[in-house]
């Protein structure tokens, strides 16, 4: 994210966003069907942000006193801004798809990131997983029973499929907070860390590969 920002070009962060992109699937090993399903919804977002700032609104310019126009003057620093935007959000996914939250909390643990920010962390991260295995086990059991079959049935199972979400994250949370009671639970969630061997060999190769990002970003600046 630092290499994005100081790279000075479209062309030298589009450099950058193909880097990660390209050790995301051919060095980490992450599918390409997966990496374009988990960006697709980002990158949707951010086109429509960078359509938003090409489009401007004239007041006055019409008999009808509103007029769109596109922005021509502004190209330039708009596609700065979309090109650094998507570099920040491969390297972002980068951390994402190859880091477990684990041990990214436990980063941030050692960085003193305060206990009560990381414990929001880990439910929600938890609760993520709880949520996706009840929409499945319920579009499964909705389908089983042709609840999909026509679009008058399938706009009646999203509703009910919404309404039961709704009652199962009540009741979970309710027994997440009388178990933590049950336990006197009074401190931070704790869970046992992982042990990496040659740490201080894989942290060398990152402070390098960082390294060469930056000068790539310079390079092409």
């Amino acid at each position: 994210m630092i290499a994005a920002f100081v790279a000075g070009s479209p062309r030298a962060t589009l450099s950058i966003a193909l880097i990660f992109s390209a050790v995301s699937i051919f060095g980490a090993g992450i599918p390409a069907t997966r990496f374009i399903r988990v960006a697709a919804p980002t990158f949707l977002f951010l086109m429509a942000s960078i359509l938003s700032l090409l489009v401007t609104l004239d007041f006055g310019g019409t008999h009808s006193g509103v007029s769109l126009h596109l922005a021509e003057s502004e190209l330039p620093a708009v596609a700065q801004v979309g090109c650094r935007s998507l570099a920040c959000l491969t390297a972002l996914l980068f951390l994402a798809l190859t880091t477990p939250l684990s041990d990214i909390i436990s980063l941030l643990r050692r960085c003193r990131v305060p206990d009560t920010l990381l414990d929001l962390m880990t439910l929600c991260y938890r609760t993520l997983f709880v949520l996706s295995e009840a929409v499945h086990e319920t579009i499964t059991a909705q389908s089983a029973r042709l609840g999909y079959a026509t679009f008058t049935l399938s706009i009646r199972s999203l509703g009910g499929l919404v309404s039961n979400l709704i009652v199962q994250v009540w009741q979970r949370s309710l027994a997440l907070h009388i178990a933590a009671q049950a336990r006197n639970n009074s401190g931070t969630l704790r869970f046992l860390e992982n042990s990496y061997s040659n740490s201080q060999r894989y942290i060398m190769i990152s402070a390098s590969a960082g390294g060469l990002m930056l000068l790539l970003a310079i390079i092409l600046r």
